[in-house]
């Protein structure tokens, strides 16, 4: 296979010219995700297809920092009877930040909604009223309480870095939708990258096309040099061609001495993408073109949800334009401005529930507005839970031992729930989900089996899934 790489490699180079660069970039990047993971059966192009597939295009919701569950999603009224009991583990667990403190209860009031008679706290108003539509896996539990490695298995499934996240298995497994957008997309918090950084986007192992494409959407335009700066004006269609066939001769020498290096591939096939995002990317990005209506659902107009609402209306305008896979992330790493509340859950928990709130809301009334809702899953996730013991006086620790996630979209069952958490909401006890449960559920929903989408790295068949995982059919429609 190699040899009839090379010469259809040869014979597209020697035609010259930007236009064969372009025709070699798309055979370069079927072709490396043959051969860049060891004994792959699968090919960019050719979706994985186990079984009729109920989902076609993914939003994934991140709250970086643990979202507290007894304070949002998981009432625990006992919570309020042993208030100020120093019940909690003796010594300091690991991944605490520093000894358990008394029972606290949580701050904000709770309230039953919808027919499913949902709990929901005060924090959430909006998400309250459509959590009729919503499936919730109530008992979601990992193996760590420290912020890297948990981030690393919510995204991959390993605690470690160098593994393939989600997105890059989903792009690696189904292959894209359009030609003239990214596959997998990222929209970080406007005030940084959470914890890891790109590693969470990462595509481990895999061929490094299918990593996610960071955008900052705030940025004035959201990605940079698409187009040449006027302050050069020697980059012109000319100056293009001759770049190109002198980087078509640069490449076919380097492509000859390192046979397999699939970076190189990689490259290729993100400018021929940047091409192609000169058209499609301006009108995708351009929120103008959206009605004031719209803007104001979102809360484009205000501070507080300006930012995730802005990169909730991209990610419905990039999902709808054939982008597979879009991840829009809440608050950087660091102790600040993300959901890691360790010093006064009362204070610090409202500001960024109010910054996703009534995003959310608007992204899923959207989708359902435009019959997305049909074809689209939307994910809402953390890397793990809070304590139900104090830290300090008024603030939660970080505990990897319950924590809440909920579907919403294609396949999924509305209104129901899964699992359940100690009358603290500190273990989970009943309906235990993990990572590897969520990762089996949503590639079931894609029509992929996956104990069968496996990839043979360092002589071991590697799954998203690692060795565990079952799909949780109690959520599914």
């Amino acid at each position: 296979m190699q040899d009839s790489i090379s010469t259809r490699r040869q014979l597209l180079l020697q035609s010259g010219g930007g236009f064969a660069l372009l025709a070699l970039s798309q055979l370069l990047e079927r072709d490396s995700t043959v051969r860049g993971a060891e004994g792959s059966q699968y090919a960019r192009g050719f979706p994985v297809q186990h079984h009729p597939p109920r989902v076609k295009r993914i939003i994934q919701l991140f709250m970086t920092g643990g979202a507290s569950p007894m304070d949002t999603y998981d009432y625990k009224p006992e919570l309020e009877r042993l208030h100020g009991q120093m019940l909690g583990p003796k010594e300091k667990p690991e991944g605490f930040t520093s000894p358990a403190g008394a029972i606290m209860k949580s701050p904000f009031s709770f309230a039953q909604h919808g027919q499913s008679g949902r709990w929901v706290s005060s924090v959430f108003p909006e998400q309250a009223k459509l959590v009729d539509e919503m499936a919730f896996l109530m008992a979601m539990t990992t193996k760590t309480n420290v912020h890297g490695p948990g981030t690393y298995m919510m995204n991959s499934g390993f605690l470690l870095p160098g593994f393939p996240c989600m997105g890059a298995w989903i792009s690696y497994a189904m292959g894209n939708l359009t030609d003239d957008l990214p596959t997998f997309v990222v929209l970080p918090d406007s005030r940084g990258l959470p914890y890891n950084q790109k590693g969470c986007f990462s595509s481990g192992f895999l061929p490094p096309v299918h990593e996610g494409i960071v955008i900052d959407a705030t940025a004035k335009p959201p990605i940079p040099d698409l187009f040449p700066s006027d302050r050069f004006a020697f980059a012109s269609r000319s100056a293009d061609h001759d770049g190109l066939e002198l980087l078509a001769r640069i490449n076919q020498q380097y492509a000859e001495a390192h046979r397999g290096d699939d970076r190189l591939d990689a490259r290729i096939a993100s400018y021929e993408l940047a091409a192609k995002m000169q058209l499609s990317a301006p009108p995708a990005f351009d929120l103008s073109q959206e009605s004031e209506l719209t803007h104001s659902s979102y809360g484009l107009a205000q501070p507080e949800t300006a930012d995730f609402g802005r990169r909730c209306l991209l990610a419905r305008r990039l999902i709808e334009r054939g982008v597979r896979f879009v991840q829009v992330w809440s608050g950087p790493q660091g102790a600040v401005n993300n959901w890691d509340n360790h010093g006064n859950i009362e204070k610090e928990l409202p500001p960024m529930a109010v910054s996703v709130d009534r995003p959310i809301a608007a992204l899923l009334r959207d989708l359902k507005a435009r019959g997305l809702d049909q074809d689209t899953l939307v994910i809402w996730s953390t890397e793990f839970g809070r304590t139900p013991f104090a830290q300090g006086s008024v603030g939660r620790d970080h505990n990897g031992g319950s924590f809440v996630t909920w579907l919403w979209g294609a396949g999924i069952k509305p209104g129901v729930a899964h699992g359940q958490s100690d009358d603290w909401g500190y273990q989970a006890v009943e309906n235990k989900t993990w990572c590897y449960d969520l990762h089996a559920t949503v590639l079931h929903l894609l029509g992929i089996d996956h104990t069968q989408l496996s990839v043979r790295q360092d002589g071991i068949d590697r799954r998203l899934t690692d060795v565990h995982g079952h799909v949780v059919k109690e959520i599914l429609a």
